[in-house]
């Protein structure tokens, strides 16, 4: 195939946000386009955007000026959740030439192929109300793991958060579609398929069909050695959810990524979540009577409107109980149209930035104690392809990650291991025993 021209993506955000670049990546290709690197003078840009954060929207400035500096006749396409909620403020970028909301984005190839040799700059967005449609999507490229989407959208609502006005309803396909969209995935190199969304557990969103029910399903699809559950709510993560994944299941990987926000009830009840600190402690104790190796990540959010010293420190208390691997933290930031602006008086940024910074050390010292926990245990590891000065890296069933001299034989191998000791960059060095695993 000659190819006529290039493009290029840049993903800003989550998995989900990947997931999606990745399928819109694909279509180009199949219609005769090279897929380049971001630096390698593409014709067209596509920036697939997040607004979770302040950061991440100066972030898409800078890539339309660094794109506009790579190639200055490049056409840029800005797409994804920023491009939802600021069209117009997109649109006054210097450089950009496309912009396409939530429904617009996934005829992105259509609009390019119509405009490119256009002068005229494309906004296209409409109310997410009408984002009604699911539009499967999974990520390619890495031998080792995709990322399949299998949600879209929230009805949650929590105060601090953008995504619904962003992304929309929740929505998904049917289990039998989901399990075609995943069938794709059996005949390419990929072992290992993390499931996400927006969020996941609401699947079925109390219809005929649930989250439970669909990775039942999921467990029995032959040709996929592993899956992961990327994050869900803890108020979705039922006891059956649990126990299947930890004691029934033959693919479901013993790690679990749920949000708590806030140790504090009281912060909980502002940012409008749907449970209280009581529920999130139930079901790390219940996953961890169940399996004491399990992983255990957690998000948590510093500095939200009205958060005393009092109630930081509640949070820090209450994580200093609980039996997790380690913390996602992240420094609230006030986003427009939500209603925590409204909810307390702002904490101030220095402030913000050493509660974090007290998160993040105690986040450090809660992974170091769960590697130590796991120091002599046998495990799997699946091994990545990238080496790096003679190492390579890979992961264990229960999410940590593993160093050893390269050897390329062990490349996307799930290989039975020891966990020997901790290195200095959070990583633990193995003893490869000599069968590799569902070779």
């Amino acid at each position: 195939m000659q190819f006529q021209r290039k493009v290029s993506f840049y993903t800003l955000g989550c998995k989900l946000n990947f997931s999606e670049s990745s399928t819109l990546a694909r279509s180009f290709e199949e219609a005769g386009y090279a897929r380049v690197d971001f630096d390698a003078e593409p014709d067209v840009f596509v920036i697939n955007t997040c607004s979770v954060t302040e950061n991440a929207d100066k972030k898409c400035k800078q890539l339309v000026r660094k794109a506009k500096e790579i190639n200055p006749n490049g056409y840029v396409a800005i797409v994804g959740c920023y491009a939802q909620l600021k069209p117009e403020e997109i649109a006054k970028i210097p450089g950009v030439n496309m912009v396409l909301g939530a429904n617009e984005k996934f005829k992105l190839l259509e609009e390019v192929e119509a405009n490119i040799e256009k002068e005229t700059q494309v906004v296209k967005h409409e109310s997410i109300k009408h984002a009604l449609t699911f539009n499967p999507s999974f990520s390619a490229g890495d031998r080792t793991r995709s990322f399949l989407k299998i949600q879209d959208g929230c009805d949650y609502f929590c105060t601090f958060c953008t995504i619904p006005l962003a992304r929309g309803k929740s929505r998904n396909a049917t289990i039998a579609e989901t399990i075609q969209e995943a069938r794709k995935l059996v005949d390419t190199p990929v072992r290992e398929v993390v499931l996400t969304g927006v969020n996941i557990g609401d699947f079925g969103q109390g219809g005929d069909e649930n989250f439970f029910q669909l990775i039942q399903e999921l467990d029995t699809l032959e040709g996929i050695d592993r899956f992961r559950i990327s994050s869900i709510e803890p108020n979705l993560l039922s006891n059956e959810i649990i126990d299947f994944c930890l004691s029934q299941s033959k693919r479901f990987m013993p790690h679990f990524h749920i949000p708590l926000q806030s140790g504090s009830d009281r912060i909980l009840k502002l940012m409008r979540r749907k449970y209280e600190r009581s529920v999130f402690q139930d079901r790390v104790e219940q996953i961890k009577r169940l399996n004491p190796s399990c992983c255990i990540g957690v998000d948590v959010i510093v500095g939200f409107p009205g958060e005393t010293e009092e109630d930081f420190q509640e949070t820090v208390d209450f994580l200093h109980t609980l039996d997790i691997s380690y913390l996602h933290v992240f420094t609230y930031s006030e986003r427009a149209n939500t209603t925590a602006i409204k909810l307390g008086e702002p904490v101030p940024m220095h402030i913000r930035k050493e509660r974090s910074k007290q998160l993040h050390l105690l986040s450090a010292r809660k992974k170091k104690q769960f590697y130590h926990s796991q120091l002599g245990l046998q495990k799997t590891v699946l091994f990545e392809h990238e080496e790096d000065e003679g190492k390579m890296y890979g992961f264990t069933e229960n999410y940590i990650k593993v160093e050893a001299p390269f050897n390329v034989q062990l490349v996307n191998q799930l290989v039975a291991v020891q966990i020997e000791q901790l290195t200095l960059d959070e990583t633990v060095k193995v003893t490869i025993e000599k069968t590799l695993v569902n070779e």
